[in-house]
């Protein structure tokens, strides 16, 4: 069965060679080429494509953007990003909307074809020079934040990490899902993180398993 695919890049030249790229491969449908990022959703919304390659820098609506909005969505269609270059808060956003892959432009084509298949078969594709740096600034900020932690909060933090979510959470705690929720609201802001994927991250940087 084809990969179906959707291709935004405001770069007519750059969206004319991923097309080339894809159509190449046997196992790739391409559904729609866009070129800014209000099409782009519009066409994931009418297609429900398998990914969406997106780029991050789009006109009416940015690749962020549109990430979250398909995020808030709900919608299943998975979104490998592709940029010349993107910040450290842009990276941990993506992260935590659910991005399934970053890939640079300025990488190997044959890096994102294979990229594609991997999120395709339910595996994320991160560039990890970008993620580490990312990451490195998240600690940086971090030190030492972790020992205002009550031993119930790192629980909370643990088992956050492990997977979990709140109705679990609440329990394995014999609490109410109310009182998970007010842990981690305390936690997120002892820790200057926001939501589980970034308090996921900085507990396996930081020892917190």
């Amino acid at each position: 069965m084809s990969i179906r695919i959707v291709l935004a890049d405001d770069h007519r030249i750059i969206l004319e060679g991923l097309e080339q790229l894809f159509r190449r491969e046997s196992d790739f449908e391409v559904l729609a080429t866009c070129t800014d990022g209000e099409a782009a959703l519009q066409a994931v919304r009418e297609l429900s494509p398998d990914v969406l390659v997106l780029d991050v820098d789009m006109p009416r609506m940015d690749g962020i953007t549109v990430l979250r909005q398909i995020h808030e969505e709900q919608i299943p269609t998975r979104v490998v990003l592709l940029t010349a270059t993107v910040g450290d808060a842009d990276v941990l956003e993506a992260m935590q909307l659910g991005a399934w892959g970053l890939v640079l432009k300025e990488a190997a084509s044959v890096r994102l074809v294979q990229s594609v298949r991997m999120v395709q078969r339910g595996q994320r594709s991160l560039d990890q020079a970008l993620v580490s740096r990312a990451l490195e600034k998240v600690v940086r900020k971090s030190d030492g934040r972790d020992k205002l932690l009550s031993p119930r909060e790192t629980d909370v933090v643990r088992m956050v990490a492990a997977g979990l979510r709140n109705k679990e959470i609440a329990h394995r705690l014999s609490i109410s899902e109310g009182t998970v929720k007010s842990y981690l609201h305390a936690i997120y802001e002892k820790l200057e993180v926001h939501g589980r994927v970034e308090l996921t991250l900085y507990a396996q940087d930081n020892g917190i398993l």
